[in-house]
């Protein structure tokens, strides 16, 4: 079980590995990541290969009881601007019409978005149905797609698949953020 940041009981997480630096170090790197502090309850879903948070899962509802149906966010900035170029080049309008062409895919894309939905209500059940990047019927988000595949894993999100093989490994200079901790 991992160390959660903002939250008194355990919730639940697919990453298992302990953080040896501490909460205290998770939270000032996300912080960092972001260039903000981040909103409400989060957990890290997902590390980088440079051992840093490059997903954290987040609570279904702020504080406020507002809900914030995003489960996974992606925090790396470098994986954040890679993900920017691939948006920018027009390649979530090709995905779109794919999913709109190709009934396997938008069947696979719509498995995706149910998944999504369960690990978010395993959290806590919001209202809506929606859940990130346009699924099940367009692609408007590739780093929420991304996002779902590095905390579900390969094979879950088959366009979050697709837009992290064409990523560069943006870990491959070091860690983004200064580790603190």
């Amino acid at each position: 079980m991992i160390m959660e940041f903002g939250r008194s009981e355990p919730a639940q997480s697919h990453d298992h590995r302990a953080d040896a630096a501490g909460p205290t170090a998770v939270r000032a790197a996300v912080t960092a990541q972001l260039g903000r502090e981040p909103r409400g309850t989060f957990w890290v879903a997902h590390r980088c290969p440079c051992a840093l948070p490059d997903v954290i899962g987040t609570e279904p509802r702020l504080p406020d009881g507002t809900p914030f149906p995003t489960l996974f966010y992606l925090t790396c900035p470098r994986a954040n601007a890679a993900i920017g170029t691939l948006e920018a080049s027009g390649l979530m309008a090709g995905m779109t019409e794919r999913i709109r062409s190709d009934d396997d895919l938008a069947g696979r894309y719509a498995a995706a978005h149910e998944d999504y939905l369960r690990r978010r209500d395993e959290v806590t059940e919001l209202p809506t149905r929606e859940s990130a990047g346009g699924m099940p019927t367009r692609v408007k988000c590739l780093h929420a797609l991304v996002a779902h595949s590095l905390a579900a894993g390969p094979g879950v999100n088959p366009l979050g698949d697709e837009a992290l093989e064409l990523l560069p490994q943006w870990w491959s200079a070091g860690p983004c953020v200064e580790q603190t901790g």
